[in-house]
């Protein structure tokens, strides 16, 4: 079962497979999941979150071993632009919801992977602060954005990890309005408000 999961893993790639067996793999074992699975093709592999930050948390993941965004190449541009592609195909499906697509500027999962994800952000999943700085603020580096810094200047601006770490610890303040709620609990009641309008 655990050789079946990292079937897409390179062994080549030192760095991704060393910790196969390590929490950070879990999207390894997803790709493999059929009920997981949304969308596939050649070159990706598009899964639903098993812990989803929102009512809709979709991942897309290239099928080529590439460790994180940070290990991207000028020329896995068109591959980028692909997954992209795929990200507003199920952006499309969801046509009373609005959605944000991106990636963390400091990944915690092995494999490259575009967050797809709703901004309800209802889900008994989003339970932290960082888990909602993760989404609203710079951390969350907006697709788009990243295609056309590789397009354009041939390599993504990396995000220091003094300003990750700030980014994280900003203090909770709602996506849509100016609350600025005082935890967790209080900021997911505010959500509600939001949905019901």
């Amino acid at each position: 079962m655990k050789r079946k999961a990292t079937s897409f893993t390179s062994d080549t790639n030192k760095s991704a497979t060393a910790s196969k067996h390590h929490w950070s793999a879990g999207l390894l074992k997803s790709i493999e999941d059929p009920e997981c699975k949304v969308k596939e093709d050649d070159k990706i592999i598009a899964i639903k979150d098993k812990y989803p930050k929102a009512q809709f948390h979709y991942l897309v993941l290239p099928k080529e071993d590439i460790l994180s965004i940070w290990h991207v190449k000028k020329d896995h541009q068109d591959l980028l632009t692909h997954m992209h592609n795929i990200a507003c195909d199920l952006v499309k499906v969801q046509v009373d919801h609005e959605f944000i697509i991106g990636y963390h500027a400091r990944p915690t999962m092995q494999r490259l992977h575009l967050h797809v994800i709703s901004t309800d952000f209802n889900s008994p999943c989003l339970k932290t602060k960082y888990h909602w700085n993760s989404f609203t603020t710079p951390f969350f580096l907006y697709s788009s954005d990243v295609c056309r810094q590789l397009r354009e200047e041939g390599e993504i601006k990396k995000v220091s990890p003094q300003k990750c770490t700030d980014y994280l610890q900003t203090k909770l303040k709602c996506h849509k309005c100016s609350t600025q709620p005082k935890n967790m609990p209080d900021l997911k009641r505010h959500l509600l408000t939001h949905i019901d309008k």
